[in-house]
């Protein structure tokens, strides 16, 4: 019997990526800002970890969600992380 050539399985959706054990997201964001709000939290003290599904050094041009990044902080930060972003983001301000 001849012998029957490899099979290739269609590729299949990666899996979600699951939180990493003790982070917590606090913002979503395109590339730019979340370089941004790292540095902010970075500067007061809190460590952050971007996660996106696109490897922005490939590439740098993304449009709509396809370019989202989390920012996960630990979650003792978590709060702590959120006010400072309601603090310095952008709308109207009352009184």
């Amino acid at each position: 019997m001849p012998r029957r050539g490899k099979v290739i399985r269609f590729p299949t959706a990666p899996p979600e990526p699951r939180d990493e054990p003790g982070l917590v997201e606090v913002h979503r964001c395109d590339r730019s800002e979340a370089v941004v709000v790292q540095g902010l939290f970075e500067s007061e003290g809190i460590p952050a970890l971007l996660r996106s599904r696109l490897a922005h050094s490939v590439h740098p041009f993304t449009v709509g969600a396809q370019g989202e990044v989390v920012i996960l902080v630990p979650a003792g930060a978590a709060r702590r992380s959120r006010r400072l972003l309601a603090r310095v983001a952008p709308g109207p301000r009352l009184g």
